[in-house]
């Protein structure tokens, strides 16, 4: 049985981009267990059982056949070697559109657990669902109050998730061609900037994480996190200054982009923003299903060597309500299709994901998540085009900020990933000690 991808849908098989959650743990899992509860998840969720297929000049997901579906892998390893090898891994069309991998340290007291979801079916808010459903029904299992799924128990019929674009309320055509026309415009009138490549621009060629040739990179990812109570300084911030932490860090990434072009002058930075779209839906979708449920927002801003960051935020913050307020996110959602013939609609010098707060997972006793992330990767990388927009996943997962940057080595180099992060930590702090005085400390990881 096929189920047609939407238009929107489809422009994720071309991206071919994936969420990355992962979850270092301490003390004893039982593997077995896990497994059990994987298996569960992935019946109760067609889409992550299935595989990418063509569907005459689109696509469709195909259920996968029992010994084609994804199983748990369990292996013994070292936990940050895993981590990197996960993370460029990529889920190629025609294969499962999930993989989860448990790594355990020799002593078996240390593990990373990593599920990997394509973007085709998923967004962050639903991957961080899916992660945490999956140890709920890890923990069930081990207290005896949940059954292992049998074998061969998939339903013959998979209730598949509706596409979002036909949840969405109904538009006129000649408005969102209007809409699509100005942003084209828009795009055109105000180019924007983006920060070049420190690594040595290829002859030649693409590259892609996990090829064969010689001298291509690699994804890495270096990160910031604030503890509990700098992260409540910074939103204490927000609240007296009118702004969302959103547009606070968006304000530290536009200010250390600045840093990264020359001369002293405004120059023209593009800023894209993720728009949830599960909570402006009526009813509302729920996070645990399996669907991409996102737009963006990209506004273009002047910005001079010694703009104000607090003033960056501010028009960061204020466009962006405007958009929501205005429905311009649901004519957003309908010019998607239309971006592979316009890419300058995202083309953006930062982009700045934002999950908000959420969640960790739920553990049974005497295990314990010493850290959650959530990183996004892609296959593709273009060493060629010598610049591109800088990434930064913003999630707080238990009250503690965390901002990862994940870069291709081919392009960014990881020393400047790390000053681009330190950069970006201390406007925050900065940010931070305008709700307390006191000089306030981070730990970048």
């Amino acid at each position: 049985m096929l189920r047609a991808l939407c238009p929107v849908e489809t422009l994720y098989v071309g991206q071919r981009s994936r969420a990355v959650l992962s979850c270092t743990l301490r003390g004893r899992v039982d593997a077995e267990a896990l497994s059990a509860a994987f298996d569960a998840v992935t019946e109760e969720n067609p889409t992550l059982r299935s595989c990418i297929v063509p569907d005459g000049a689109g696509y469709a997901l195909r259920l996968l056949g029992e010994d084609e579906r994804p199983r748990l892998v369990v292996r013994t390893g070292d936990p940050d070697e895993a981590y990197t090898a996960e993370l460029n891994r990529a889920l190629p069309v025609g294969g499962p559109l999930t993989r989860a991998v448990l790594v355990g340290s020799p002593d078996g007291e240390r593990h990373l657990f990593v599920l990997l979801v394509d973007h085709t079916v998923t967004d962050g808010h639903s991957s961080i669902a899916l992660h945490n459903a999956l140890w709920d029904r890890y923990g069930a299992l081990v207290r005896g109050e949940a059954a292992a799924p049998a074998a061969g128990s998939v339903p013959a019929e998979p209730h598949w998730p509706e596409p979002v674009s036909r949840l969405l309320p109904p538009t006129d055509e000649a408005d969102t061609a209007t809409y699509l026309d100005g942003r084209v415009d828009r795009a055109r009138q105000h180019p924007v900037e983006l920060v070049p490549y420190d690594v040595p621009r290829p002859s030649s060629g693409g590259a892609a994480p996990g090829g064969d040739g010689a001298g291509e990179g690699r994804i890495e990812v270096c990160r910031l996190t604030l503890d509990a109570e700098r992260t409540a300084l910074l939103r204490r911030t927000a609240r007296g200054s009118g702004v969302s932490v959103h547009a606070l860090v968006a304000a530290a990434l536009l200010t250390a982009a600045r840093r990264r072009l020359d001369g002293d002058g405004p120059r023209t930075l593009g800023c894209l923003s993720p728009v949830d779209l599960r909570s402006r839906l009526s009813p509302p979708l729920p996070a645990s299903v399996m669907v991409p449920a996102v737009t963006t927002h990209l506004q273009t801003l002047e910005v001079s060597a010694d703009a104000d960051p607090l003033d960056l935020a501010r028009t960061v913050h204020a466009r962006l309500n405007d958009f929501i307020a205005r429905g311009d996110h649901v004519h957003e959602m309908r010019i998607t299709p239309e971006i592979p013939a316009n890419p300058a609609l995202q083309l953006a010098t930062v982009i700045a994901t934002n999950m908000g707060v959420v969640p960790g997972p739920r553990l049974p006793d005497g295990l314990w998540a010493v850290d959650v992330r959530l990183v996004p990767a892609r296959e593709q990388y273009f060493p060629q085009a010598g610049r591109s927009p800088l990434m930064a996943c913003v999630v707080s997962f238990e009250g503690r900020l965390s901002i990862e940057f994940p870069h291709y080595t081919a392009c960014f180099s990881p020393s400047f990933a790390e000053t681009f992060r330190d950069d970006v930590l201390d406007g925050l702090l900065a940010f931070a000690r305008q709700a307390r005085p006191e000089h306030a400390l981070a730990d970048p990881t």
